[in-house]
């Protein structure tokens, strides 16, 4: 049987404003007040720990980034835990992988805490019971490691996984670890970057697009090949 294994932020739930707004606050904490949108859009992705070393170094701040981190993922989950939807068709297919027995697990770049936040407070912690965050392996995405961790996890081997993505760098984290990826762009602007040319199945109107039906008949297909 297929295993599926779920980004979580912008592929199961619009969480990347909470994200945003998050990291907005912590960075003008800090001295940096006009971090924008188009700004936070470039990270989108790539783990929050990477991103905020990534951007601690660029403007200069002098706090460690463990503290960076700790005050954005408050940040965070003081808006996820109540404020944060699942997308509906992505609610419905993960219904329908679950009610059909399929193993399937959460890997996203987000701390475990901020996944737990998220599942718990959408329902989704009662059909996604395997869950793994970057900060559990060596290197996040665009690198392979959580994806193989989540497939040893679920028993799997990678080529018997399948992994949904909204982001380039998860696509070619999918595609590094030997999986076949499902791609919903977070946004239909960046369907045309050249890592979504790799997807076995593309939505390039995003989430507008996406279809539970059409994904199931897509992995019913990707089954018997």
């Amino acid at each position: 049987m297929i295993s599926v294994i779920f980004d979580l932020d912008g592929t199961l739930v619009d969480s990347e404003p909470h994200y945003y707004e998050s990291g907005r606050r912590t960075l003008e904490r800090h001295g940096v007040p006009d971090f924008t949108w188009e700004q936070h859009s470039r990270f989108i992705g790539i783990g929050t720990l990477e991103t905020l070393e990534i951007l601690r170094d660029r403007y200069g701040i002098r706090t460690p980034v463990e503290q960076l981190l700790a005050e954005q993922n408050a940040a965070y989950l003081e808006l996820a835990r109540t404020r944060t939807e699942v997308f509906p068709e992505m609610r419905k297919f993960v219904e329908r992988l679950h009610t059909e027995g399929a193993p399937i697990a959460v890997a996203s770049g987000s701390s475990l805490e901020a996944i737990d936040a998220v599942l718990a407070g959408t329902g989704l912690d009662a059909l996604l019971t395997t869950a793994i965050s970057a900060e559990e392996v060596t290197h996040g995405k665009p690198a392979p490691d959580v994806f193989l961790e989540a497939a040893r996890r679920l028993g799997a081997e990678p080529a018997d996984c399948v992994v949904v993505e909204d982001a380039a760098p998860g696509v070619r984290a999918a595609h590094a670890a030997g999986m076949a990826c499902m791609a919903i762009p977070y946004a239909p602007e960046i369907a045309g970057d050249p890592a979504f040319a790799s997807a076995g199945l593309l939505f390039p109107g995003g989430q507008p697009e996406f279809s539970a039906d059409a994904a199931y008949e897509w992995l019913l297909a990707h089954r018997a090949t």
